[in-house]
C-alpha cells in the first residue's frame, strides 16, 4: 500500500549500457517475426516500467510447448528461459530463493508483465552457459512453486525479445538506462562477473544478492510495488481519480479538483491527515501542506526535498521578494489593503455559501429522513396488516373445518344411536323368543318323561294296576293341564 508509483526506465542493463535482452541483430518492429518459423514458436506480448511515468513494451518469442519437452529440446534453443505465470504475491526474493542454486549459473533476469494478465507476471533469465538453460529447464518445467500452491512452474525456451517501443507519461526529462551503472544496495557496478543482475518490474537493476535480501515486492530506489492494491473509489460519489483516503479513520474520498469529498471529511470529522493513494503522501488540512520534508519526483521517481513555498507560490515572481522598487508606498498599501477586502469579501462569501449549502443538506437529510421513516412505517403497518389478514384467513378456515367436522359427527351419533336402539329391540325380541323355545321345550321334556315313565310302568305292573295308574296319570295331567290353563 506504501509503493509509490514513481520510477525510472532503466533497464537490465551491462556496465557499457548495451541492453542484454535486446539482441544487437535486432533494429526494428517485424525483423525477428520474419525469420522464425510462426509453427514452433509463438509471440507473447509483454511490457515494463512504471506506468505513470514510462512504459516499455515489447515482443517475446518463445517455443511452444510442444515443440520444446524434457526429452526433445528445440534445436535452435539459446541461453534464454522465459518463466510464465508466476504468482504476483512472490516477491523477488521468493522468486530467487525459488531458482536456488541456478542463480549463480545466471547473467540477468528481468520482470515483465502479460498483457491480461494483473495477478501474475513473468521472468526472462539469461543463463551463462547452455548446460545451465537445458537443467533448469528439466528441474523446474511442471514444479509447483510451493506446496501451497496449485499452479506449476512453466518453463519456455526464448528464441528472441523484440521492443517494440517506449510511452513515456511523465513530463520532463526522464533517467536514461545509462543512469543506473551501480546497484543502489550495494552502491557497486552492474557487473555480471558478480552475479546475476535482476531487473525489477520498473526497469531498475540489482544484484540478485542484494535485492533477495529486500524483504516486499517494492522497489528498493522508487519505492514502485509489483503486487498493485485493488482499485479504490470515493465512498460518495463513486469516482476512481484524485482518491484520499482518511489515516485516522480509513474513510475514501476524492480530491478538491474533483468533488471534493475528502476535504468534506475533514470540515466534518476534524481528522486532519490524509493519504493520496496515487502518490502515498499525507496532506494536512490544518497546516495546509503536505507532512513530508522528503517527496518523490514524478519524473524519475527519486526523493527530492519539498519546497513548501516554491509549492505555494506565485507562478511569475514565486516566493522572491522582487518588485518595482518606483512604486509608492501609499499605493502599495492601497492596492495590498484593496486585496485584503477583496479576499475577505470572497471569503465571507464563500464561507456564506458553504453555510447555505450544508443547511441545505442538512434540511435535504431531515426530509429524506422523515420520507423513509415514513415509508418504512407505511411499509411495516401494511406488512403486519398483510399477516394478520393471513393468520385471520387461516383461522377461518380452520373454525370452518372444525365446524364441518362437527356436524358430521352429530349426524353420525344420530344414526349410530338409531342403530344402535334398532340392535337393542333386535337383542330383545331374540331374548324372547328364546324364552319362549326354552318353556316349549321344557313341556315337552316333562310329557316326554311322563310318557317314558308310563310305558314303564305297565312295562313292570299287572293289568288292573296299570289302568288304576293310568286313570291317576290321565287325572294328574287333566289336573296339570287345567292348572296350566289357568
Amino acid at each position: 500500500m506504501f509503493a509509490a508509483m514513481f520510477a525510472a526506465t532503466t533497464s537490465g542493463i551491462r556496465p557499457d549500457g548495451e541492453d542484454a535482452f535486446i539482441p544487437s541483430s535486432v533494429c526494428k518492429q517485424g525483423d525477428v517475426s520474419q525469420s522464425l518459423a510462426p509453427d514452433l514458436t509463438q509471440a507473447v506480448p509483454f511490457s515494463s516500467g512504471n506506468p505513470r511515468i514510462d512504459e516499455t513494451r515489447g515482443i517475446m518469442y518463445l517455443f511452444r510447448e510442444d515443440a520444446s519437452s524434457s526429452q526433445n529440446l528445440p534445436v535452435d534453443r539459446k541461453p534464454l528461459v522465459c518463466v510464465l505465470a508466476v504468482p504476483n504475491h512472490m516477491t523477488y526474493a521468493d522468486f530467487c530463493r525459488f531458482c536456488g542454486s541456478f542463480v549463480q549459473h545466471m547473467a540477468e533476469m528481468r520482470i515483465v508483465r502479460n498483457d491480461g494478465m494483473e495477478d501474475q507476471y513473468s521472468v526472462l533469465i539469461r543463463f551463462n552457459d547452455q548446460s545451465s538453460t537445458d537443467s533448469f529447464f528439466k528441474h523446474f518445467r511442471g514444479k509447483r512453486f510451493s506446496s501451497l500452491e496449485v499452479d506449476a512452474c512453466q518453463v519456455l525456451y526464448t528464441l528472441d525479445v523484440e521492443y517494440t517501443g517506449s510511452i513515456e507519461h511523465a513530463q520532463g526529462t526522464l533517467a536514461s538506462s545509462t543512469e543506473q551503472v551501480n546497484c543502489a544496495v550495494c552502491l557497486e557496478r552492474l557487473d555480471q562477473d558478480d552475479g546475476a543482475i535482476l531487473t525489477t518490474i520498473c526497469n531498475h537493476s540489482f544484484h540478485c544478492s542484494c535485492i533477495s535480501k529486500w524483504a516486499d515486492s517494492s522497489c528498493p530506489v522508487c519505492r514502485y510495488c509489483q503486487q498493485q492494491p485493488d482499485k479504490s473509489t470515493c465512498s460518495v460519489c463513486g469516482t476512481s481519480e484524485n482518491l484520499w483516503i482518511c489515516v485516522i479513520c480509513g474513510s475514501v474520498g476524492c480530491g478538491r479538483y474533483k468533488d471534493g469529498h475528502a476535504i468534506r471529511h475533514w470540515k466534518e470529522t476534524q481528522h486532519c491527515f490524509s493519504l493520496e493513494l496515487e502518490t502515498q503522501r499525507v496532506w494536512d488540512y490544518v497546516g495546509d501542506n503536505y507532512v513530508h520534508r522528503l517527496i518523490q519526483s514524478k519524473t524519475d521517481g527519486k526523493l527530492v526535498e519539498l519546497n513548501f513555498h516554491g509549492a505555494h507560490a506565485d507562478d511569475t515572481c514565486g516566493s522572491c521578494n522582487c518588485g518595482d522598487s518606483g512604486i509608492d508606498e501609499a499605493l502599495f498599501n492601497s492596492k495590498f489593503e484593496a486585496i485584503l477586502m477583496e479576499y475577505n469579501d470572497l471569503l465571507t462569501s464563500q464561507l456564506e455559501n458553504q453555510r447555505k449549502y450544508f443547511e441545505s443538506l442538512l434540511q435535504e437529510a431531515k426530509e429524506e429522513d422523515e420520507r423513509e421513516i415514513s415509508k418504512a412505517v407505511q411499509k411495516a403497518v401494511n406488512l403486519r396488516l398483510q399477516k394478520l389478514k393471513t393468520k385471520l384467513n387461516k383461522h377461518i378456515e380452520e373454525k370452518r373445518f372444525v365446524e364441518d367436522i362437527n356436524e358430521n359427527l352429530l349426524k353420525n351419533q344420530e344414526t349410530w344411536k338409531a342403530k344402535i336402539q334398532q340392535i337393542e329391540e333386535r337383542e330383545q325380541a331374540a331374548v324372547r323368543l328364546k324364552d319362549e323355545k326354552i318353556q316349549k321345550l321344557e313341556e315337552q321334556l316333562q310329557n316326554l318323561i311322563c310318557s317314558i315313565e308310563a310305558q314303564n310302568a305297565v312295562d313292570d305292573n299287572p293289568p288292573s294296576q296299570v289302568s288304576n295308574d293310568i286313570k291317576n296319570v290321565k287325572i294328574t295331567l287333566s289336573g296339570s293341564s287345567s292348572s296350566r290353563s289357568k
